[in-house]
């Protein structure tokens, strides 16, 4: 009976994220009512105060959600990749193509990022949210400092760029080309930075001299 339980108290808690998400992603943390949500779900006051003592609280949940969401995503594509190619650059170049084919797969385009929402409504939320998103940043940017590390010992760079910097704008392409499909209501806008830059990347770095 206690299993029972937990799995219907996991299973609610998965549908108040769900809604919280979808709200979220299209009008903003400030936009999204917790009255709203529970209507949505169909739960009680106290059944959603239950699992979520407050939008702090739920967007906590939301953050960490998302975040070990786009890690797994990471891990499956790139690690894809990994066992097509030997060669560091080649791994982030292939993974980087077959991110845009993912973004590139989504019908209606990519439905946002909540980071970056979180981010613009920062002042709504206490500190503990705002060290979330700066923890996502930070897996992002160990994540693929370490894959430029990897290239760094058979590549070098055309122009002496800080790595994290490098790192750091991987990110930014993405997260820079989902508002840019928005903004033009372009699905396919995402996938064609996401490959932009891989343009550019590829030609950033030459191989090192055989020793």
């Amino acid at each position: 009976m206690a299993d029972q339980r937990l799995t219907k108290g996991q299973e609610t808690r998965q549908r108040i994220l769900d809604a919280a998400q979808a709200s979220v992603l299209e009008k903003g943390f400030a936009a999204t009512s917790i009255e709203e949500l529970i209507a949505e779900t169909g739960l009680t006051k106290s059944g959603f105060f239950y699992h979520f003592r407050d939008k702090n609280a739920l967007a906590k949940a939301l953050l960490r959600r998302y975040i070990a969401d786009d890690e797994r995503i990471y891990d499956e594509i790139f690690g894809q990749a990994r066992s097509l190619v030997d060669d560091p650059l080649q791994v982030l170049l292939v993974g980087l193509k077959l991110l845009a084919d993912l973004m590139g797969d989504m019908p209606k385009g990519h439905p946002g990022c909540l980071v970056a929402a979180a981010c613009y409504y920062e002042r709504l939320f206490d500190r503990e949210v705002r060290a979330i998103n700066a923890e996502a940043a930070m897996l992002w940017r160990a994540r693929f400092r370490a894959m430029l590390d990897a290239v760094a010992t058979r590549y070098r760079p055309r122009e002496e760029v800080p790595p994290d910097e490098l790192a750091d704008m991987i990110s930014t392409v993405l997260e820079g080309g989902i508002i840019m499909a928005k903004a033009l209501q372009e699905p396919e806008a995402l996938r064609r930075q996401i490959m932009a830059f891989r343009a550019l990347l590829k030609g950033f770095f030459v191989p090192l001299p055989e020793a």
